[in-house]
């Protein structure tokens, strides 16, 4: 087990502060147009983008940023293009995660595959609890996890210029 430094107890704070800062944006935004589900769905997804960007250095940071964009994109794209002409079924899920497959694998972006296919599962599993209005799901769900992937990057690296310059060290 390793002895945790000052920078881990800095990182978990700022980590912490950083999906409350996601959380907060995006129910206080969602309350005023979504149901109550959809606005503690909406406040959970911009944690998990938030999360899903913090990492050690800044500069992996930002690329997981662009990593979790990337798949959301190829996600919202092809989920809204669905429930624009079919409602949810089984087969259809399936039938999107193998193109989201195949697209994100040829731009060459294998590691993206996992987000793709989960962020693609999640926007239209809860789209089927609403078929009505499932159209919204990849829109909302894009907007959370813009707004959770700035928080986190932001934060991340905000957090690691002022701690690095106050200790003196090189920044990660």
């Amino acid at each position: 087990m390793k002895k945790l430094t000052l920078w881990d107890f800095v990182y978990a704070v700022d980590m912490a502060i950083a999906c409350a800062i996601s959380y907060a944006i995006i129910t206080h935004i969602l309350v005023r147009v979504v149901d109550k589900p959809n606005e503690l769905l909406g406040g959970m997804w911009a944690v998990v983008a938030t999360v899903f960007v913090f990492r050690e250095t800044r500069a992996s940071s930002l690329s997981a940023g662009l990593d979790r964009l990337l798949a959301t994109s190829i996600s919202f794209i092809l989920c809204l293009a669905y429930f624009l002409i079919f409602p949810f079924t089984v087969i259809g899920l399936v039938v999107v995660i193998g193109v989201g497959t195949l697209i994100v694998m040829a731009f060459d972006r294998h590691d993206d595959i996992v987000t793709t296919g989960i962020t693609t599962t999640v926007v239209m599993v809860v789209a089927a609890m609403n078929p009505a209005q499932s159209w919204q799901q990849p829109i909302l769900r894009f907007a959370d996890t813009v707004v959770g992937i700035a928080v986190g990057v932001v934060c991340k690296w905000l957090c690691s210029y002022l701690f690095f310059r106050a200790i003196g060290q090189p920044m990660r």
